[in-house]
């Protein structure tokens, strides 16, 4: 959350001439309402379960840079459709995602005792996060553009 996903995924996808594409955004177009609606009118589970079949989708009909949202690689057959992809997992501390986001109560998942809840999901997740990329991209203190150009590195995708 506020990682940077969508800002670094847009450069990334103009620095190689390729289409840029959110599951957030096609679950949100999709549903008509928000994803902090639809973890309020339908819970958690109920989101995930849209999540899943977004990864699934676009993943089948996108080619370029896909974004993911935080929480998509919790799912086992989600991390099995990403391997063997080329998979970047932006990082930051929580002190770098309170300067970003504030922690904000519109994150459904940190509405109680935010900076307790973000160190809670990162080590529930880092490892899932970790387990499914191909390269790791540190973002505290960094530009996108930085960000950009170490994950075109990481992913030994360097521009001429």
């Amino acid at each position: 959350m506020g990682v940077g996903k969508s800002t670094v995924g847009r450069l990334l996808a103009e620095r190689l001439g390729v289409g840029y594409r959110d599951t957030d955004d096609d679950i949100v177009a999709a549903q008509g309402r928000s994803i902090a609606e639809i973890f309020v009118d339908e819970g958690e589970s109920a989101f995930r379960a849209l999540e899943k079949q977004a990864v699934r989708t676009a993943l089948a009909e996108h080619e370029g840079v896909l974004a993911l949202g935080g929480g998509a690689v919790l799912d086992a057959d989600t991390r099995a459709l990403l391997a063997g992809g080329r998979v970047v997992y932006l990082s930051m501390d929580v002190e770098e995602a309170v300067k970003r986001t504030g922690l904000n109560a519109a994150r459904p998942l940190l509405a109680v005792n935010p900076r307790k809840q973000w160190r809670e999901l990162m080590e529930a997740r880092r490892h899932l996060y970790e387990e499914a990329a191909t390269a790791v991209v540190a973002t505290d203190g960094r530009t996108p553009e930085e960000v950009t150009r170490s994950a075109l590195d990481a992913l030994e995708m360097k521009q001429a």
